[in-house]
Order: structure tokens, then C-alpha cells, then sequence
């Protein structure tokens, strides 16, 4: 059976790609330090617990199982713990991803789906965002990320490395028949926590901002299902080993943004409870509007439909009561 290598595959985004690859035909062989990841979530194939920046463990996992690509998730992606700590964020994401590449030239695997961001392009001079637009990243997180798309251009050009790097906006929502979904400690993304307070889990939803520059005075961001994300994965996949040589970086999201407040709406419709709110100050650096153009992806790829709000709250309500209530 045709298997692929996911880093990070015991994780949120991850652990969605290897369900969506097993449904393609592939094997996919989970690699995880478990840090952050969760060993019940790998149910679609093997699990192998290592770091990425273990060449060793990583040459015996390859020689194992002799994956034809690699899927690469594996990251600190805390922005603040970046900010706080950048050494630790540039050691996991650059030298890790630089470790997995020379791990993969050593075995003669040269396809790599890789998990970028839309943190790359910093504070947009326009909104939606295309692939063109500059990268400027604003915290040492974008930076690692925007660093290790170099590490693939160059190594594209110097040893034919086929890879696609996907610069996705805000992950949301749960695999619909709940067999995963996310799990974090602690928990950052808005939708789980605005889920969170209207479950009782925690006391208040802070808001960060209520008078921006936008329709309502909240922050607006471009929210896309991870299940529709994992079908971007695989079709990425698809791309990069029929591809030559080279990167190709793409954007994905839905293409169009909802606000913190319709984001609480809709959570209060999906669950039928109130969300306490509390409006604190916006956060320095925190663009009021980050919305993706995704054109390009729905061009050159054959992904998925994209999910509309209302779903990606139930999905990950749904998965919410299973996990924690």
C-alpha cells in the first residue's frame, strides 16, 4: 500500500489529513512527539512517536516504511510562545523542517505537502489576500514559517524537491462523524472558546477589540472546515507528485470572513446558550481584517466545497460534548 509520512499526524490538522489520505487509498504513517498531539487520535494507520529534528529515527522510520511523500505539520505554533521564546519556535520549525528535508534526500523521497500560514504575510496592505501579496511577517512564528518555504525553494531548485506549501487561514470545525477534532492545551482558537464559555468550561469569552475598523467593531477573519483542509492536503498531494520540481505556494480559506460577534451568533445558535463576553483591549499587531483570496487553490487543485459557519461550530460543538462535557 502507497504510504505518506505525516508529521504532526497525532495533532488537530493532522490527524483530520490522515483520515481524508486513508479515504484516498494511501497509507499514512503518523510521526509525532506527542507533545502536543494525542496517540487516540491515529486510527487510520501507524503510529511512530519521534521529533523531527531525530535524524536518526527519522532514517529508521523512512527505511520502515519507505513513504513515497511526505505530508509536513509537525510545528510550534503558538504565536505568543514564539514571541516569548523564539529560539525554541526557529529550533522546531526551521532546523526541524531542515532535518526532515536531508532525511528525505537521503531516502529518495522528493514530494512534500507542507503546512504553512497566512501569519507569512503579516499585516496585509489589501484584503483578500493573494499569493502576490508581500510577506511581512510580524512575530518570529510567521518568520519560522515564511523561513522553512525558502528552505523548500532552494532545495526544489538545488535537488528537484517537488513541494506545495498551503498558507491556510483559521482551521475550524471536527471530522463530521467525530471520529477527531481539536484537542489543544491550552486551548487559543476563537470557535472552541467561544464553545468552551457557552459550555461552561470557561468563565468568559474575552474579545480582543470591540471598536476596529470593521462593520461591527471586531476583528474578521477567513474561517475554512479542517475536513475541507484535509481535502486540500490530499489534493496538494496529487499535485506535487505529478509536478516537476519546484514550489508552489498556495492560499486557503473560504474567501470571505466573519467577525469575532457573528462567530458568538452562531455559536449560540448551534447550541442553544449564551456566551459571556468581555471586551478587553485588541491586541498589539492584530490586523482587524485577515480574509483569503483562494482563486489560485480552486484553479489548480480539485479540493472540496467549501463548509459555511453554521456547520463548522456544530462539528466542533458536537466534538466538544464527546471530548470534554
Amino acid at each position: 500500500m502507497r504510504s505518506v509520512l505525516v508529521t504532526g499526524g497525532a495533532g488537530y490538522v493532522g490527524s483530520h489529513a490522515c483520515k481524508a489520505l486513508a479515504a484516498a487509498g494511501w497509507l499514512p504513517v503518523a510521526y509525532d512527539d506527542l507533545s502536543s498531539g494525542h496517540a487516540d487520535l491515529v486510527r487510520w494507520g501507524p503510529l511512530e512517536v519521534g521529533d523531527v529534528g531525530d535524524s536518526t529515527n527519522l532514517d529508521d522510520v523512512f527505511e520502515r516504511h519507505r513513504p513515497q511523500a511526505v505530508m509536513h505539520f509537525a510545528a510550534a505554533s503558538l504565536v505568543g510562545a514564539s514571541v516569548a521564546d523564539p529560539a525554541a519556535t526557529y529550533r522546531r520549525n526551521v532546523v526541524g523542517s531542515l532535518i526532515l528535508l536531508e532525511a528525505m534526500r537521503r531516502h529518495r523521497v522528493d514530494a512534500i505537502v507542507f503546512s504553512s500560514t497566512c501569519a507569512t504575510y503579516g499585516i496585509p496592505e489589501r484584503v483578500p489576500i493573494a499569493e502576490d501579496a508581500a510577506q511581512r511577517p510580524i512575530n518570529p512564528y510567521g518568520w519560522s514559517k515564511l523561513m522553512v518555504e525558502r528552505l523548500l525553494a532552494d532545495f526544489a531548485a538545488a535537488y528537484g524537491t517537488r513541494a506545495v506549501a498551503l498558507r491556510y487561514f483559521n482551521a475550524a470545525g471536527a471530522d463530521p462523524e467525530g471520529e477527531t477534532g481539536e484537542d489543544h492545551l491550552p486551548e487559543t482558537h476563537l470557535i472552541p472558546r467561544a464553545l468552551m464559555a457557552a459550555g461552561g468550561l470557561l468563565p468568559r469569552l474575552d474579545i480582543f477589540g470591540g471598536d476596529l475598523s470593521t462593520p461591527d467593531g471586531t476583528c474578521i477573519r477567513d474561517y475554512i472546515h479542517v475536513s475541507d483542509l484535509a481535502g486540500w492536503h490530499v489534493a496538494a498531494l496529487d499535485r506535487a507528485l505529478a509536478a516537476e520540481a519546484g514550489l508552489l505556494a498556495l492560499n486557503l480559506g473560504n474567501g470571505r470572513g466573519w467577525s469575532v460577534r457573528e462567530v458568538v451568533a452562531a455559536v449560540e445558535r448551534v447550541t442553544g446558550r449564551r456566551v459571556p463576553l468581555v471586551v478587553t483591549a485588541p491586541r498589539p499587531g492584530d490586523p482587524p481584517v485577515l480574509v483569503a483570496d483562494p482563486t489560485r487553490a480552486r484553479r489548480m487543485l480539485a479540493g472540496p466545497a467549501a463548509t459555511g459557519l453554521d456547520t463548522m461550530v456544530e462539528t466542533a460543538w458536537r466534538w466538544l460534548c464527546r471530548r470534554r462535557l
